[in-house]
């Protein structure tokens, strides 16, 4: 995908500061979107903490920027730090809400829902974005990879570029013999659980480390966050690494094709639409987990969608007035349609019909 000019940007932009001009600057305390999705939502005054995904880190730098401009006197404090550590930071009640790019399970749901007293601790998908295994392979314009051979990369078990196997997948092109310094996640990370749970899904018995937010195969270097694995795959020749599509965008890395089985498909945010559009609704009342398909041989298929979690009752009555207003503009056509101008993929449809519901119950 190519990031689109300024100009659609500004476009996109004024369309979002329109759409909270609404809001003011007083401190309101009610929120809402209208039934088309246009953002209704009423300023609050205050300020609140967030962190998790470094995943969706630059979209929520783009909401931010746009809600406080927009809403005097409201200060949102995202802080980018691992999927794993904003669950935590939840749980243990220093922020209103976490970023996550899985859903809560296990002993993360039991616990986060202990935290909100009241009521259930609710999913919320926000953003959608394509996992790319981005590269630095000088000469190598485009590259194809089956999830056989980024299993075996990932695995160590391909340890050179020009091994056979990724040879054959990418007939005419003068790989180097030069090892595979690969790189992936040091910290707990949702992005490392959606790449992982892709692997185990299409990769066979290539992969056999099943799925966790903390990197389990052997060998390759670790590198925290998003950024710090594409500034290590910037860094380094004959590298890869796996990033959420905007970070490879802003780093200007490669980024691999992949084939499903059905021939190579280019990593773009219109292709990971294909995919998320078509996953499962799950979840129970206003809580919402999607199931993606990745096997798909129709869409780009790593994907991944980041939640925001908070209380659906008996959160902070101080924080909650502002969690709400800031979550219902971030579920705005407004906000969601700043998200395909940075690499992202907007939440459409039904499903972000349900994120409205579930966000207008918080209380």
């Amino acid at each position: 995908m190519n990031i689109t000019g300024k100009t659609a940007f500004a476009a996109v932009a004024i369309t979002a500061a329109l759409a909270l001009a609404a809001c003011g600057s007083d401190g309101g305390s009610s929120a809402g979107t209208s039934a088309s999705g246009s953002s209704s939502t009423n300023c609050v005054s205050g300020s609140i903490k967030a962190s998790g995904s470094t995943a969706q880190k630059n979209a929520m730098a783009e909401w931010i920027n746009s809600y406080q401009k927009s809403c005097n006197g409201a200060t949102i404090d995202y802080q980018a730090n691992g999927s794993g550590a904003g669950i935590k930071d939840f749980i243990n009640k220093q922020t209103a809400f976490a970023g996550s790019d899985s859903a809560l399970k296990d002993q993360d749901k039991t616990d986060a829902d202990a935290r909100c007293a009241a009521g259930p601790a609710i999913d919320l998908p926000m953003v959608g974005g394509a996992i790319v295994a981005a590269y630095n392979v000088s000469g190598v314009d485009k590259l194809v990879l089956t999830p056989e051979i980024l299993s075996g990369i990932f695995s160590n078990t391909i340890t050179k570029w020009n091994d056979p196997k990724i040879a054959a997948a990418n007939s005419g092109v003068t790989l180097p013999d030069a090892t595979i310094a690969q790189f992936h996640r040091s910290d707990s990370s949702g992005t490392t659980d959606n790449w992982t749970k892709y692997l185990a899904a299409a990769g066979g018995s290539a992969w056999t480390f099943d799925h966790a937010k903390d990197w389990k195969a052997p060998g390759g270097q670790g590198a925290k966050g998003n950024d710090g694995v594409g500034a290590a795959i910037k860094s380094t020749p004959n590298s890869i690494g796996y990033v959420e599509l905007s970070f490879a965008l802003n780093n200007k890395l490669a980024t691999a094709w992949v084939d499903n089985g059905a021939g190579a498909i280019e990593p773009t945010s219109a292709n990971a639409a294909k995919t998320i559009a078509a996953a499962t609704v799950g979840g129970s009342g206003n809580d919402i987990v999607l199931t993606l398909d990745y096997k798909t041989t129709t869409g780009y298929p790593a994907v991944l969608v980041t939640y925001e979690i908070t209380c659906e009752k008996g959160g902070d009555a101080a924080l909650v007035p502002l969690t709400k207003s800031f979550l219902t503009y971030t579920a705005s056509d407004a906000a969601q349609a700043t998200l395909s101008t940075t690499g992202y993929v907007p939440i459409t449809g039904d499903v972000l019909t349900k994120v409205r519901a579930s966000v207008a119950s918080i209380s």
